[in-house]
C-alpha cells in the first residue's frame, strides 16, 4: 500500500524549532514534487513550502515563513522534511505534505496533488 506519513509535530514554545517529516512508502518520492500545507482553524488550507522532483530542486516558500522554514529532500530515507524555526503563534496549524507530478509553487492548489500524508498537528504556545 503505498502512502505517505508525516510526523514530528508536537507543542512547542515561541522562538522553538521543529522538525517535520514525510515518509513514503510503496513508491519512490523521487519524480515527485512535494508540498508542505498547513491549515489552521477556520482557515483554508495554505501551502507554506515546496520543493520540486529530485535532480532539480527548485524551492518555494511562503513570505509567512521565509527565513524560519526550510524544506529538504532525501532521496535515502525516501521522505522529505521541513524545518520549522523561531517558530510564533501563527504557525499553529495541522501541517500535511503533499506529492505530485510536475512543477509547483506554493500556490498550487490542494487539488493538485494526488497523494497526501495524514497531517501532523503543530501547536506554538507559551
Amino acid at each position: 500500500q503505498s502512502q505517505l506519513v508525516a510526523s514530528g509535530g508536537g507543542l512547542v514554545h515561541p522562538g522553538g524549532s521543529l522538525r517535520l517529516s514525510c515518509a513514503a512508502s510503496g513508491f519512490s518520492l523521487r519524480p515527485y514534487a512535494i508540498a508542505w500545507f498547513r491549515q489552521a482553524p477556520v482557515k483554508e488550507r495554505e501551502g507554506v513550502a515546496t520543493i520540486s522532483s529530485s535532480g532539480f530542486g527548485r524551492l518555494d516558500y511562503a513570505d509567512s515563513v521565509k527565513g524560519r522554514f526550510t524544506v529538504s529532500r532525501d532521496s535515502t530515507e525516501n521522505a522529505a522534511h521541513l524545518q520549522m524555526n523561531s517558530l510564533v503563534p501563527e504557525d499553529t496549524a495541522v501541517y500535511y505534505c503533499a506529492a505530485t507530478l510536475g512543477d509547483i509553487t506554493t500556490r498550487t492548489p490542494p487539488s493538485s496533488f494526488s497523494r497526501w500524508g495524514q497531517g501532523t498537528q503543530v501547536t506554538v504556545a507559551s
